[in-house]
């Protein structure tokens, strides 16, 4: 149900994996539950990066049960550890069609997006890789003056549901940005991992070269080595799928982001009292108009930790 993390990672039991869960960064939170009525027990798994507005449900085990009721109290018990966090909302990727999608709905999880994931495969036999100079643009490397660019993106083609469950934080942004007459058009965020390396484009609609972008981008990469690359399309960019078709790439089933929020966002009005403003000093200036057992990786990195 995480995949940044199933792709760059592998198997969410395996060594990679565990290792990742010793991330003091992280904070991971692992729920079984058991009944008379269920043979098998329902795993479930949440992490929670530090800083985070948003917490991930990793992965749910077995993937074929068949107790709706059962994997609805495990979903609805780990948004209740994600609220102690201090978690605005918990997210999930799951299948449409599927029981665990039902699961979230009657959790109180709803779709706020969808995405699919291409796949660039390496090596001389992929044409993809090959006009690697020619027919690509190459991509550099962000740094901390192109923050005010790369947020304006966002904001320009990042759809305003999406926002406030993935917001673009802090001043740094880490990943490549590819520039045309000086301004910032593509901006890419990067996760590497020893299975794959993670990347989430954003794409300014009005350019006109979005292949040569793409392979460009896949050539760009830095620290590559014989990894596959994993490009995530969100629905709100589905016209680069046809780019995408066009140099070779391998699409997987369409998955529906589900997100369950634990806090409402909420004007509020604020006074300035008249007093205050009598006694600043202020210029005039011109201006043109404008049942669980529970267990834990390790100490939760929230506000609310036991």
């Amino acid at each position: 149900m995480d995949s940044v993390l199933a792709l760059t990672r592998g198997n969410p039991l395996g060594f990679a994996n565990f290792l990742n869960q010793l991330n003091p960064t992280f904070g991971t939170y692992t729920a079984v539950y058991t009944s008379d009525d269920q043979q098998v027990p329902l795993i479930g798994q949440i992490r929670y990066p530090l800083g985070s507005r948003s917490a991930h449900l990793s992965y749910l085990l077995p993937v074929d049960t068949g107790n709706l009721i059962a994997l609805s109290a495990l979903m609805e018990h780990m948004s209740v550890q994600a609220s102690e966090w201090g978690a605005f909302h918990l997210i999930g990727e799951v299948e449409e069609k599927t029981l665990v999608f039902e699961a979230l709905r009657r959790a109180g999880f709803s779709i706020y997006n969808w995405q699919r994931i291409w796949q660039f495969k390496c090596g001389p036999e992929y044409p993809n890789d090959a006009p690697a100079k020619n027919g690509s643009r190459i991509w550099s490397i962000s740094t901390d003056l192109d923050v005010i660019a790369v947020k304006s993106l966002y904001q320009a083609v990042v759809p305003a549901l999406v926002q406030p469950v993935e917001p673009l934080l802090g001043n740094r942004v880490h990943g490549l940005v590819y520039r045309e007459e000086g301004e910032i058009i593509g901006y890419a965020d990067i996760a590497y991992g020893p299975s794959g390396i993670w990347v989430q484009p954003i794409i300014h609609p009005a350019t006109q070269i979005v292949s040569d972008l793409l392979l460009g981008l896949s050539n760009s990469l830095p620290h590559r080595g014989n990894r596959p690359v994993y490009l995530c399309v969100r629905s709100y960019q589905a016209w680069i799928e046809s780019a995408l078709e066009n140099l070779n790439a391998e699409v997987g089933p369409r998955q529906a982001l589900m997100v369950k929020h634990m806090a409402i966002m909420q004007k509020v009005n604020h006074t300035i009292p008249l007093a205050s403003l009598e006694k600043s000093r202020v210029k005039p200036v011109q201006s043109q108009p404008t049942g669980f057992s529970r267990s834990e990786s390790k100490a939760s990195p929230g506000p609310l930790t036991k």
